[in-house]
């Protein structure tokens, strides 16, 4: 009876330590342009931030921005709340991450594909460009036509990365073929235009393309539906975007924000939250290729050990997959 009174004890005394600390992480999230259900990189967050409330019980505050007036505005209201971490999903976030951090120098934020320099931010940035690599091998390999096409959203060096990153991965498999490029816009509303990425995806698919790799946010969802349409293919990009259209989707470029946003509030959830700059790329399994039921009968065995192959030479440092953000230029 003794034991089972010390066990009884233990367990109580483990159960009210757990309680105090999930009283102590008020965790938030502002989603940005495009919404939590854009199928992309803001629905990876989605799905971090909710894996840490299913394993936990803890709920979070968020807010969806649809104008950029309102990133700063959502992320002091939180602040005021007295909640922590707060994680503002998306570079865009970055200067007003920065404004509200630098007041309440107390609270925890996360800044997801930005880098802010503050004692109470954690800045987490992925290498975009090795994933990319990886998925430009699976388009080469895969390439009836000789040509395929990327589509990336608004136009910054970071979704240049990507199609750099890209690029070299086709040339790489096979340097005859050609690679067509093209951004959907300058502003931020080129992460949520399906009708545009449709119209840009039907003119390269005129001019030869049968691949292409989306880097553009909701926008994608208008690039998949125009391959299926025209019977060619697609890459996804952020999420697992397999599912979306089986047979047209040959893979999908993992970034692996889910994890950044889950280990942010599950590390201040267990007390060690460490501020400072993230980089997660394939040594990290921060970017990496989806292969699931969806697409895995296109892809060869071939294919998977040339790209698999691949990853661990980049790892090794054998191949370096050169960063378009290093010079702002795509050195192939």
């Amino acid at each position: 009876m003794k034991l089972l009174h010390k066990l009884a004890t233990a367990s109580t005394i483990l159960m009210l330590s757990s309680a105090a600390l999930a009283v102590d992480i008020k965790p938030a999230v502002v989603f940005d342009m495009g919404g939590k259900f854009d199928k992309s990189f803001n629905q990876g967050v989605y799905d971090g931030v909710e894996r840490f409330k299913t394993e936990t019980g803890i709920s979070y505050r968020e807010f969806e921005v649809t104008n950029e007036a309102q990133r700063e505005q959502a992320i002091r209201k939180m602040a005021q709340r007295g909640l922590s971490p707060i994680i503002g999903v998306g570079f865009a976030q970055g200067p007003a991450i920065e404004k509200v951090a630098s007041e309440y120098p107390n609270l925890k934020f996360t800044i997801i594909d930005s880098v802010v320099d503050l004692p109470n931010v954690q800045s987490v940035v992925f290498k975009e460009h090795e994933g990319s690599f990886l998925v430009g091998i699976l388009a080469a390999m895969s390439s009836k036509t000789g040509k395929v096409g990327y589509i990336g959203g608004m136009d910054i060096p970071m979704i240049r990365a990507f199609g750099c990153g890209y690029a070299q991965g086709v040339k790489m498999a096979d340097p005859s073929i050609e690679v067509i490029q093209n951004m959907t816009g300058t502003t931020p509303t080129a992460w949520n235009d399906p009708g545009r990425g449709a119209e840009l995806s039907r003119g390269q698919f005129d001019r030869g393309v049968d691949i292409i790799y989306a880097a553009a946010g909701g926008t994608g969802v208008g690039v998949y539906q125009a391959a299926k349409d025209a019977g060619k293919m697609a890459i996804g990009v952020d999420s697992n975007q397999n599912h979306i259209h089986p047979g047209t989707m040959l893979t999908s470029m993992l970034k692996r924000v889910d994890v950044a946003a889950y280990n942010s509030y599950k590390a201040a959830y267990e007390g060690n939250w460490k501020a400072g700059i993230h980089v997660l790329g394939l040594k990290e399994d921060g970017v990496g290729w989806a292969l699931d039921e969806h697409n895995a009968s296109m892809i060869t065995d071939a294919m998977k050990a040339k790209v698999e192959q691949a990853r661990a030479d980049v790892i090794s440092g054998k191949i370096k997959v050169h960063d378009y953000r290093s010079n702002n230029a795509c050195d192939i």
